[in-house]
């Protein structure tokens, strides 16, 4: 699978109550759907997945699931701390057509989870998923971050296509491109002009024949009936092949053209989930090696970015979407809403920053 350009963590709405409110989970996930981004993930962080039982986290890949465009890459996130239930739900997202799993580091037992420990934990969920993994190391949430030596045995594995890097560090970033740089190269399926094809995709039907009434049959006279003509079949699609190697994407906004400088092939970010234009303008520019607009664009959000995803987080990302357009809403407990000045910023922050 092809990992190029943004893609956006999408949020969990809920009622008042904390139930999951699915029509709004649908809504958002069809209109970034709409976007130029390159997919969507689903239960990453910024979905807070860890909120969410095994039976809300079913449900919830089932309808976004449905919800998706299918020339989106659609990518789940479903790491639990045990190899057991993380293989189960990426099982759960195959059967629902997801293109790759995305697997954070687990975080409980911390002293022991040794960098064998690790090791032995995502090669045994590769080995068994039946979706390609992509790593997620994110140390601001479970304390520790993927040691680099443990990516680079990790990016020779056949069912390991990538990380999400989110520890904000460009030098890092760097880091982990270097040391993968050897790693097996794959073949991926893409479009003509080099786009991911996704399994949806592929696995598409042609338009079922119907009563679709040709302009031949509008004017045929006789009894006054009307003849049917069958719809003209959906063309197949045209795919080529490419040769990847193991593909970092960064998770800081506010270091996207910097990231993309060091080697990331692109990022999976938060400000996406309420901006994703403000996001992709900057991949485009810097793919089309516009150097000054890129970093016009790149210095357009930055602000936004570090005050709404990194300092507010959840909280902040949600509301955001609220104000721009999507349905965010409050966060699960024990997270706390935003105060009343809190708001106020997001809104003078986003004043000129297209969604």
């Amino acid at each position: 699978m092809l990992l190029e350009g943004v893609f956006a963590p999408v949020t969990s709405p809920f009622y008042p109550d904390e139930r999951v409110y699915f029509k709004k989970l649908e809504f958002n996930v069809a209109r970034i759907s709409l976007t130029g981004l390159s997919g969507i993930v689903v239960l990453g962080s910024t979905g807070e997945a860890v909120s969410l039982d095994d039976e809300e986290t079913r449900e919830v890949l089932q309808v976004a699931a449905g919800a998706a465009a299918e020339d989106k890459v659609l990518i789940a996130g479903i790491a639990r701390e045990s190899v057991k239930a993380t293989v189960a739900l990426a099982e759960t997202a195959a059967v629902n057509q997801y293109d790759a799993v995305l697997v954070r580091n687990p975080g409980y037992y911390k002293p022991q989870l040794t960098p064998a420990a690790l090791l032995h934990y995502f090669r045994t969920v590769a080995d068994r998923s039946p979706l390609p993994v992509i790593l997620y190391s994110i140390p601001r949430f479970t304390g520790a971050e993927i040691p680099l030596e443990v990516v680079e045995e990790l990016a020779q594995h056949p069912n390991i296509i990538g990380l999400k890097e989110s520890s904000g560090s460009v030098e890092r970033v760097r880091q982990v491109v270097q040391a993968t740089r050897l790693a097996p190269r794959r073949t991926v399926t893409v479009t003509p002009i080099f786009e991911a094809v996704t399994g949806r995709m592929l696995a598409a039907k042609p338009a079922a024949a119907g009563n679709f009434i040709s302009a031949e049959g509008l004017a045929s006279g006789g009894d006054g009936g009307v003849a049917l003509a069958v719809a003209p079949p959906t063309p197949a699609l045209k795919t080529r092949t490419r040769e990847v190697g193991f593909q970092v994407l960064t998770g800081s906004a506010s270091t996207l053209k910097e990231s993309l400088d060091a080697g990331a092939s692109g990022a999976v970010l938060a400000f996406a989930a309420c901006a994703p234009q403000a996001c992709h303008e900057i991949y485009i520019a810097w793919k089309e090696h516009d150097e000054q607009l890129a970093l016009d664009r790149q210095n357009h959000i930055t602000e936004a970015s570090n005050f709404i995803a990194s300092k507010l987080s959840i909280p902040g990302i949600k509301y955001a979407c609220d104000w721009n357009g999507y349905f965010g809403g409050r966060a699960r407990s024990p997270l706390l809403p935003l105060t009343s000045e809190d708001k106020a910023e997001i809104e003078r922050l986003l004043s000129n920053i297209r969604n």
